[in-house]
């Protein structure tokens, strides 16, 4: 067969989606990467009109993670498991393979574990927590859409197509296998025929997936929810541990309800960002090479799983989104962590008379307490103080705090280890938004492993 007769639709334009296409391209296969929101120098006017310093989420390529902040975590474990598909040399070798693409395209080479980092682990096990000591890489959200822009050129060099602001509407299946995507853009649909499809709608785009699998009745199974709170505080609370490890993966369980909490997504001298989600809004962060603020930012998630007889763990984190944005009249909640443990709302006056200025001020000051489960809000609390242990003034009372943060990684369809879907033939799943991946690294190498099924069967 003609490669280039071949016809892959990659649904998604984030790091799974990109990579894949990458590799496809690279071997002379006809791609069409749809990418619902914006390309990347639409992206950055957009974003530069909202703000600055901290702009609300928009999308388009790249993805939500890679286009924010650019964080590298060279660990198969970190951001998902990848030894579920690959074996450990296998995982690493992609992971290697991920990291030298982003290199070509402007990503520093260097990345090494601190020589304190084992000091720090030991630390926190004596401390009653967990430190992973892992390879990182920060890349800077003001220095990410050119590395994007130039994977972008590479696409189109390797003859990839790529339609921006075109959503997947639903996708073809014939006598149960794959036979294309419709598509809708510029208010007009039509069929993009496919010999293979993958679907990397990302985080945003995990609703649409549950849709489509119920729909195409495609065997799926909900996925575990990270919700919880974005944490402020000063420069020098974190300093000690960010410069042993920028982005430190501490890992936590709660002695009250034995729940698992972790940090994740830590931004020395960042920002905290709102996400628009349309019907609900979310935080974020991110921190860039050039502008500093005062701060360290970073999310504490709480790990939910939900049996019988809810086990939309979607549904259930969207309402908990929901009700957090009606408290908040439509933006985040903010609080100092003295008031939420003093049972009080924060106030413009009490978050002034604080010594930590919040970074992101489109919000409204409230009480976390009246817009999050108990449990949840015990397990923030609780969680803060163990780490404390570590990370002496993270639980100061002037520590801010701003919910909903929630992290969408609800459901998987039921796939093979090789990403394909039992049911439908050479239709696939990648990344952030498809429940196999949880971060840069991990979704760009679940994009390459589907894409490597794809030209080994072709191949063969």
């Amino acid at each position: 067969m003609v490669r280039d007769a071949v016809k892959v639709v990659i649904v998604g334009a984030g790091p799974a989606g990109m990579f894949a296409a990458y590799e496809l391209g690279k071997e002379g296969f006809n791609v069409t990467l749809v990418e619902a929101g914006l390309d990347v120098e639409k992206r950055k006017r957009a974003i530069a009109r909202e703000d600055s310093a901290g702009p609300n989420y928009i999308s388009g390529m790249g993805g939500s993670g890679t286009f924010s902040d650019g964080k590298l975590n060279l660990h198969p474990e970190v951001g998902g498991n990848l030894l579920e598909f690959l074996s450990r040399q296998e995982a690493n070798e992609l992971i290697s393979y991920v990291d030298g693409i982003f290199v070509e395209n402007g990503v520093p080479e260097k990345a090494e574990i601190h020589p304190k980092a084992r000091e720090l682990e030991v630390r926190a096990m004596t401390a009653g927590l967990r430190f992973l000591p892992i390879r990182q890489k920060h890349i800077g959200s003001d220095i990410l859409p050119n590395v994007i822009n130039s994977m972008k050129r590479r696409l189109e060099s390797h003859g990839v197509k790529i339609l921006v602001e075109t959503s997947a509407t639903d996708v073809i299946v014939k006598n149960d296998k794959v036979a294309g995507v419709e598509i809708k853009r510029k208010g007009k649909k039509r069929i993009l025929a496919a010999d293979y499809v993958i679907l990397a709608p990302g985080r945003a785009g995990s609703q649409w997936l549950l849709e489509l699998a119920m729909r195409k009745n495609i065997g799926f199974r909900y996925g575990p929810l990270d919700i919880g709170v974005r944490v402020e505080v000063p420069n020098e609370v974190m300093d000690d541990v960010t410069k042993i490890s920028w982005d430190p993966k501490f890992h936590i369980r709660t002695a009250r309800y034995d729940d698992f909490v972790r940090t994740f997504c830590t931004n020395p001298s960042g920002f905290v960002i709102t996400e628009n989600y349309g019907k609900f809004v979310s935080v974020n962060g991110h921190s860039m090479k050039e502008k500093k603020s005062r701060n360290t930012n970073f999310a504490f998630l709480v790990r939910i799983m939900l049996t019988q007889p809810l086990e939309n763990t979607t549904q259930y984190g969207r309402s908990i989104c929901m009700l957090a944005t009606t408290i908040g009249g439509g933006k985040p909640v903010l609080q100092r962590l003295g008031d939420l443990k003093g049972g009080h709302r924060s106030t413009w006056e009490r978050i002034e008379r604080s010594p930590v200025e919040p970074t992101n001020r489109d919000v409204t000051p409230g009480d976390i307490a009246m817009a999050m489960p108990a449990r949840i809000v015990d397990d923030i609390v609780e969680g803060l103080d163990i780490l404390a242990r570590v990370i002496p003034g993270v639980n100061d009372p002037s520590t801010l705090l701003y919910a909903p943060e929630v992290k969408f990684k609800s459901i998987r369809l039921r796939i093979t280890n090789r990403l394909e879907t039992e049911q439908v033939k050479n239709l696939f799943t990648a990344g952030d938004g498809a429940g196999v991946s949880g971060g840069i690294v991990p979704a760009a190498t679940t994009g390459l492993i589907a894409a490597r099924e794809i030209i080994r069967r072709e191949k063969g």
